[in-house]
């Protein structure tokens, strides 16, 4: 099996790292992660953003860090690159673009993104919503099951009033400045026990589920046994045999080579994540007023050009799984509405939680 190397993902930044010199970075940066400088990595991340901030005309360019964690041909790379090339086709020499498209080739695990842009080391990443529930308690309402079950009626939500309000939510909790949302998509079961058509077919099933309490908590109402794990560690223990399932879109699966451990998909549509785009905020608000609103332009230019390509990815993808001796299983209405029925009671369990206008914003 071969994985993306940290050569492809460096290139852009200008340094070549062995795997075992990208370890030792990583654990250099932890021990020195209150410092946040540029040499606790050994070089392989630019100087921090914030600390690249220029207020005099002389001191330009501005150095932007964008950053992802998937390979650089996914739609999300393709959006940040597309978002860069619009900056610097704008500001020219006033601005220095680099990315580091997959932060996972360097030893990270996914979820360090946001402490990365929140700290100031990068300046502008991407995570699914789930990974700030437990920090947000609003993004919570977004992660429950077969809430939508149709793309755009997600992003008609996402690009509207719940949109901004969850904006408002996470702003006022993080240091992020929130720009927009990627679409990660519906979200589908992949195993590599049985096909799963009922509950009966889950029960017992030792499934990962990203960090959300509401995810874990319908999967227990489905009969599975989930997991809560970074995605890291789950690639690792698919790839090991010790996780019997997994939930992600088609893409997903495939970006991240799951498919060819997995015989069962399910396309059970069961959830929809958006991954919202942030940028560190202090570095964000000490920009120039047009800097900051031509990042803001082509952050809304790139989802929609994301979105079309994340179309395109699920088919591709879906004749991946085929091709890999992958079997796609499409459940009959009544067989979903097994599954939305078991599900029902986290439904009251959000009204309990949360305030009516938000219950309101997703129809509830």
């Amino acid at each position: 099996m071969h994985w993306p190397r940290a050569r492809d993902s460096l290139r852009e930044c200008g340094r070549v790292c062995t795997m075992g010199q990208m370890a030792r970075s990583r654990r250099r940066f932890l021990k020195a992660s209150a410092a946040l400088g540029a040499t606790a990595i050994s070089g392989a991340w630019p100087a921090p953003a914030v600390r690249a901030q220029r207020t005099g005309a002389a001191d330009r360019p501005f150095r932007i860090v964008m950053a992802g964690y998937g390979p650089p041909t996914t739609s999300f790379s393709l959006a940040l690159k597309r978002i860069g090339d619009r900056l610097e086709a704008r500001f020219g020499d006033e601005v220095e673009v680099r990315y580091v498209y997959n932060i996972l080739d360097l030893g990270y695990r996914a979820l360090d993104i946001l402490w990365l842009v929140e700290q100031g080391v990068l300046t502008l990443g991407y995570q699914s919503s789930s990974y700030l529930a437990n920090r947000v308690p609003d993004l919570e309402l977004v992660d429950l099951p077969f809430l939508f079950t149709e793309n755009p009626t997600a992003r008609a939500a996402m690009d509207g009033e719940l949109g901004r309000h969850l904006t408002e939510a996470i702003e006022a909790r993080t240091d992020f400045r929130v720009l927009g949302y990627f679409e990660n998509g519906l979200r589908h079961v992949s195993n590599r026990l049985r096909p799963v058509r009922s509950l009966a077919d889950l029960q017992g099933m030792a499934i990962r589920v990203l960090p959300s309490q509401v995810h874990a908590r319908a999967f227990e109402l489905l009969g599975a046994r989930p997991e809560i794990m970074d995605l890291t560690e789950a690639i690792a223990r698919i790839m090991a045999g010790t996780l019997d399932a997994q939930e992600n879109p088609f893409a997903n699966t495939v970006t991240y080579g799951v498919h060819r451990f997995h015989r069962f998909h399910t396309a059970s549509r069961h959830s929809y994540i958006s991954r919202p785009i942030f940028v560190h905020r202090q570095t964000f608000d000490a920009w120039p007023d047009a800097l900051q609103a031509e990042l803001r332009s082509a952050v809304r230019d790139a989802v929609e050009f994301q979105r079309g390509l994340k179309d395109g990815e699920e088919i591709s993808a879906a004749e991946a799984i085929r091709a890999a001796g992958g079997e796609i299983i499409e459940l009959a209405p009544e067989e979903t509405a097994a599954f939305i029925e078991a599900v029902r009671p986290i439904y009251a369990e959000a009204r309990d939680r949360h305030p009516r206008e938000l219950l309101e914003l997703v129809g509830l």
